[in-house]
């Protein structure tokens, strides 16, 4: 597997760190990712963590603009100074940083989110409320054979 799918809550320990679900750190051994892009989401309270390449997908973006454009300056401010590099632990842990916990109201407990190429950390109760919307902006229509 090589994409990040599901979501699991973790508790944070007394030393204020959380073990990354193995599924996930499953996916950063298979991409080879050791080195964490940590960014504050554009829509959501939650951080967004990738490799280097999430980092270099923003950079991108931000390089096709015009470099004096007020939209590359707000890119810009969002991606890098919204954005930190971590590493996990020896035992598969991330540190809970003020970074983490200011941005998204963290205290105890982190939900772990997969977002395909990269995972999201949510405060539980913050990241319920928001599948809820998602589905409530969702119709579904169900069709029954005649």
């Amino acid at each position: 597997m090589n994409r990040f799918l599901s979501n699991v809550t973790n508790k944070i320990d007394t030393k204020g760190r959380v073990s990354v679900p193995s599924v996930f750190r499953s996916v950063l051994a298979v991409r080879g990712i050791q080195e964490l892009y940590c960014l504050q989401d554009f829509a959501f309270p939650a951080i967004s963590v990738g490799g280097p390449d999430l980092l270099d997908r923003y950079e991108r973006q931000i390089s096709a603009m015009d470099a004096f454009s007020p939209e590359a300056n707000m890119m810009s401010l969002l991606v890098h100074g919204g954005g930190v590099f971590m590493k996990l632990d020896s035992e598969g842990r991330l540190m809970v940083t003020d970074f983490i916990r200011e941005f998204t109201g963290i205290s105890s407990e982190v939900t772990f989110v997969g977002r395909a190429d990269h995972f999201q950390l949510w405060q539980p109760d913050a990241f319920q409320e928001a599948q809820v919307a998602a589905r409530s902006g969702r119709s579904f229509a169900v069709t029954r054979p005649v």
